[in-house]
């Protein structure tokens, strides 16, 4: 895992880049390795991925980031990338497989209200995506705003945006 993130920083080959976020997303399905990813700063280097202008290397680091997610410790190091993620969404092509990807992650950010805050501004493009995107799109966009829905604070947010 180790030479993985390391190979990560190390170059600027996107296949390369691409395969590497694979094998550590894959190897984020246990949760020992969710631990040894953090504690080698792993998430701060593949959220720097995010910044990749590479569609399917943006793709593949917001799914590592997204099975990293299910551990609270890596949320809370996971919630920095939560405005950037939203933005991601935002300009993605309708219905991508980024853009998807970004909808997974924001999905388990939102599981507690711990990160709500951070997702408000994205209420209106999330209603459109609601209307405008296909099944899969709308889909993930319900869960997210399920998740959303589920905390009071965020009641008023939800309402006011103009459908």
């Amino acid at each position: 895992l180790q030479k993985l993130i390391h190979l990560l920083q190390a170059t600027d080959d996107p296949l390369i880049q691409e395969q590497a976020l694979i094998t550590l997303s894959n190897s984020a399905a246990f949760s020992v390795n969710q631990d040894v990813i953090r504690n080698l700063d792993g998430l701060s280097v593949i959220g720097g991925m995010l910044s990749n202008c590479i569609p399917k290397v943006k793709e593949k680091a917001l799914n590592a980031l997204n099975n990293l997610s299910m551990n609270i410790k890596n949320q809370e190091e996971i919630q920095v990338f939560i405005t950037q993620v939203c933005r991601t969404v935002e300009s993605a092509p309708l219905n991508s497989d980024v853009q998807l990807a970004g909808l997974r992650l924001l999905t388990n950010m939102s599981v507690t209200s711990d990160y709500h805050q951070k997702m408000i501004n994205s209420i209106p493009c999330f209603l459109h995506l609601l209307s405008e995107g296909t099944e899969r799109t709308q889909i993930q966009v319900l869960k997210v705003l399920v998740n959303l829905s589920a905390n009071p604070a965020m009641t008023r947010h939800l309402l006011r945006p103009q459908v």
